[in-house]
């Protein structure tokens, strides 16, 4: 009975019946397995990235042509970074979830999923309905993550993070499961709960209580993870979440300002990140194998190197990548994905591709 529920009708059907009913499933456990292992190590294949989307009527109406490039290109999973709306004047509604249940079921291979502020932080903002965020963010667990299934037409076996680290709406232990892994080849790919608006710190309503055993319970998940690949051999790290945690001192109009060496935060405001980053920076440098880390937030699409050692030095083996995302003003502008051609073997194993959707180009039409 258990493995038909699981089946991706079945939950689409109980998803549209209404969530509550699979509260249950919260106690599964995995298997031990951390996804795909059909691909041989050595072969190449591709995933695709996008996030903070759609944000505006015009950006919802532009999926279609998303998915359909998306889908065309035959990849191995998707993963979207989070942001499922706009932060302001639009309502976190159960309607808004269940209508981004049907996007990620309408893509191709598996599609994957990390929460985003917009989804759950700043849901208590008057202008988004006033909800309690943790209770929006239990909805979330219940709809997107009550197995250890991705989302998607094919739908992928995950390892689930299923200790109770983290915290529900009623202030009790809940279990982290929207933090996932999960291989293809000799790759592991990893999700992290790590939020925009100061990772739960500052915005409508901070919450210290919630934040300090979810940051803890992301950087055990990230230590394990690191340990998992090692002791598999991995050939690289993909590392995704929603926040822009800032890296540096170079543009504090899109993130924090940070110290690149200590990793404190420089600006005065509350600062959600720096114990992760310290983590991670030493996770990175202890693997010494590619780290990629993907991230949207800040909506600016980047490829590049920002993360630094103690003494100054940038950490080579260190990619941060963040998707396209909204920019609402110019319509469907940035309603783009990013490829990522992934080859085990190779040096570097991720190589990135920006995808221009032919029919969302605004300022240059395709020829």
């Amino acid at each position: 009975m258990f493995e038909t529920l699981l089946r991706p009708g079945a939950l689409r059907l109980l998803a549209l019946a209404g969530v509550a009913c699979l509260t249950g499933f919260y106690a599964f456990a995995s298997d031990g397995r951390d996804g795909d292992d059909r691909r041989d190590s050595g072969e190449r294949y591709s995933i695709g990235l996008w996030g903070d989307l759609p944000y505006s009527a015009a950006q919802e109406a532009a999926l279609p042509a998303l998915f359909a490039d998306m889908n065309a290109h035959r990849l191995a999973f998707t993963v979207h970074d989070g942001d499922i709306k706009q932060g302001s004047n639009s309502a976190c509604d159960d309607a808004l979830y269940l209508r981004a249940l049907g996007w990620f079921n309408s893509l191709d291979g598996a599609a994957m999923f990390t929460t985003g502020d917009n989804d759950w932080v700043d849901c208590d903002r008057a202008s988004n309905g006033g909800y309690n965020s943790l209770e929006r963010l239990d909805h979330e667990r219940k709809l997107f993550f009550s197995t250890p299934f991705s989302l998607g037409r094919r739908p992928m076996r995950q390892d689930v993070q299923t200790e109770a680290l983290c915290r529900n709406a009623v202030g009790a232990a809940a279990a982290c499961v929207e933090n996932r892994r999960w291989s293809v080849g000799r790759v592991m790919y990893v999700t992290l709960n790590v939020q925009g608006s100061c990772n739960n710190l500052c915005d409508t309503n901070p919450d210290p209580v919630e934040w300090a055993a979810r940051n803890a319970a992301n950087i055990k998940w990230l230590k394990d993870s690191f340990a998992a690949a090692k002791a598999r051999n991995a050939a690289a790290v993909m590392l995704v979440s929603q926040a822009d945690p800032g890296w540096d001192l170079s543009d504090g109009s899109r993130a924090p300002l940070r110290d690149p060496k200590t990793l404190a935060e420089t600006d005065g405001a509350p600062d959600g990140f720096k114990d992760f980053l310290i983590a991670l920076r030493d996770e990175a440098t202890a693997f010494r194998r590619p780290v990629a880390y993907v991230h949207g937030d800040s909506h600016y699409f980047r490829v590049d190197k920002p993360l630094l050692d103690a003494t100054g030095k940038r950490l080579e083996n260190f990619t941060r990548i963040e998707t396209f995302g909204d920019n609402a003003q110019n319509g469907t502008n940035d309603v783009q994905w990013l490829r990522v051609v992934v080859e085990p073997e190779s040096r570097e194993v991720f190589a990135f591709q920006p995808m221009i959707v032919p029919a969302n180009r605004v300022a240059v039409p395709a020829p």
